[in-house]
């Protein structure tokens, strides 16, 4: 049976973002998981956790300005101290969250960059990531994501992302491999992520198009979860859609399709 988290960036956002925890919990997720929680203070986070019996299990690092757009600066050859800053804020996070892996967006290519710089610059910070998280005992994962809806995004393939791993070198480095992405950019998702399940790390989810929950489109999730389930992932799928209505109303996906 796979474990599912509640992705608080996408459901229950008619609420205020400290709210989302208690209908998350309410509505028997026992993990959450989210973009950033640098706008808030770790105590009020931890104290929502710890209040509704939430595990944390993913949050990203800092990724420049996401109200103006920006998407990631790792593989920005500028802002490689403001990527270095941004590690050691997300370990100090990660401590006190009791979080276990760190997402890494690649960000968007910048203009003029040749692609050696922005794969020299993504690896060099990569690996300074990694060996940061490791000294806390953390996982670094990088996503890949598709250009249809982030256009210019740097990492945007599976064998990509693997292919920078290679050339990373860390032990504790790993794929967040988000199935509406990659369905988006290449299909194949069962082999694919049978074939790769030792360096995934993490699995989100949305169906395509559109993005919502499961069910409502392309994507065959009853065969994925229980391929999921044979090929032994015992990690969780974080639930990263934009429900078609209302969140509750459309969390019958994981009986229907789960169960």
């Amino acid at each position: 049976m796979p474990k599912f988290s509640a992705n608080l960036s996408m459901l229950y956002t008619e609420h205020a973002f400290l709210d989302r925890f208690e209908p998350a919990a309410k509505a028997g997720f026992k993990a959450v998981e989210f973009l950033f929680p640098y706008a808030f203070t770790a105590a009020d986070i931890k104290t929502r956790l710890d209040s509704h019996g939430l595990q944390l299990v993913l949050h990203n690092l800092p990724a420049g300005d996401w109200e103006a757009g920006e998407r990631g600066i790792a593989c920005h050859p500028d802002r490689v101290e403001e990527f270095r800053a941004g590690v050691a804020k997300a370990v100090t996070y990660a401590q006190a969250l009791g979080v276990g892996q760190l997402n890494c967006l690649a960000g968007k290519a910048p203009a003029g960059a040749s692609d050696a710089v922005l794969r020299k610059t993504f690896v060099d910070n990569l690996r300074y990531a990694a060996g940061e998280l490791k000294k806390s005992g953390l996982r670094l994962l990088i996503e890949p994501i598709n250009t249809f809806d982030i256009p210019g995004f740097y990492l945007s393939r599976t064998a990509q992302a693997l292919a920078i791993l290679d050339e990373v070198g860390a032990d504790n480095a790993f794929v967040q491999y988000d199935i509406y992405h990659a369905q988006r950019m290449e299909g194949e998702l069962a082999a694919t992520m049978q074939k790769n399940l030792a360096r995934i790390g993490h699995i989100q989810l949305a169906d395509n198009p559109g993005r919502n929950e499961p069910g409502t489109g392309e994507i065959n999730y009853a065969f994925l979860f229980a391929h999921l389930d044979r090929i032994g992932y015992g990690g969780w799928i974080g639930c990263e859609y934009k429900p078609a209505g209302t969140t509750d109303g459309g969390l019958g996906w994981r009986q229907r399709l789960a169960g």
